[in-house]
């Protein structure tokens, strides 16, 4: 009998220890998935040094967009192309290439259509803009073989004439650059008489400046769904031509 407890006691205190370090392993595996501390701010502060090193750079923005029928053939189509510049006395500005080409059959392109181009597919987390919004990790990813948190953004609240990002960003977890961003502007629009409908696109980043990741493509292929009928749209904008800005550089105004 007594040998008998005594297996009994050895068995509940082994199946105790084996629990014991299964809880451990299982703690130490999730602390591991958990996102570092201040995960937004450390972006932020990555994305303003980005900020900072973009501005120094020229670059031609190229921008394309169709209208697609039902059989995704295109109907309409709109092109622009601009180089972001230093003008002579050093501000920043743009200068169109050549002039645009509009044949949209459909669709009319806004004010809020313009800004989100220039503004939110190319978007930035900075410092100033951070607080714009609010955050949830959702987690890790490996994209081109960089291992990233995955993080998703939403603006706090939208306030008249706003425009800003709500979707996904893939964070390296190197240094926090923002390697890819998914998402689309917001908001949308419509009111009793009108509707603004804006797509859901993927902006890539690039290393371009030492280890900083510089905007080079952002897609969208996408439906809007107005109240007269959907319509199919595709979008590509490019960034290329990226040149740092020195004080030798000769860029005459036109």
């Amino acid at each position: 009998m007594h040998a008998a407890v005594q297996t009994t006691r050895s068995v509940v205190r082994n199946w105790r220890i084996r629990f014991i370090l299964a809880s451990l392993v299982l703690t130490a595996a999730l602390r591991a998935n958990d996102p570092p501390a201040n995960l937004v701010q450390r972006v932020a502060l990555r994305e303003s040094e980005t900020a900072q090193a973009q501005s120094n750079y020229t670059y031609r923005q190229s921008v394309n967009i169709d209208e697609l029928d039902k059989s995704g053939a295109r109907v309409g189509w709109y092109k622009e192309v601009r180089d972001i510049i230093f003008s002579p006395k050093q501000e920043r500005t743009e200068q169109m290439v050549g002039k645009p080409f509009e044949a949209m059959k459909n669709l009319k392109l806004t004010e809020e259509d313009f800004r989100d181009i220039r503004e939110v597919q190319p978007f930035l987390l900075t410092k100033d803009q951070a607080f714009l919004y609010e955050s949830r990790f959702r987690g890790e990813e490996t994209i081109d073989g960089v291992e990233c948190f995955v993080l998703q953004i939403r603006p706090r609240q939208l306030l008249d004439g706003q425009r800003l990002f709500d979707g996904m960003l893939w964070v390296s977890q190197k240094d926090y650059s923002i390697i890819r961003s998914e998402g689309q502007a917001v908001p949308q629009i419509q009111t009793t008489k009108t509707e603004n409908l804006f797509p859901h696109f993927t902006t890539l980043r690039q290393k371009v400046d030492g280890d900083l990741w510089f905007p080079i493509t952002t897609y969208a292929d996408d439906t809007l769904y107005f109240r007269t009928g959907p319509q199919r749209i595709r979008m590509t904008i490019r960034y290329t031509d990226y040149k740092k800005f020195t004080t030798e550089s000769k860029l005459v105004e036109k």
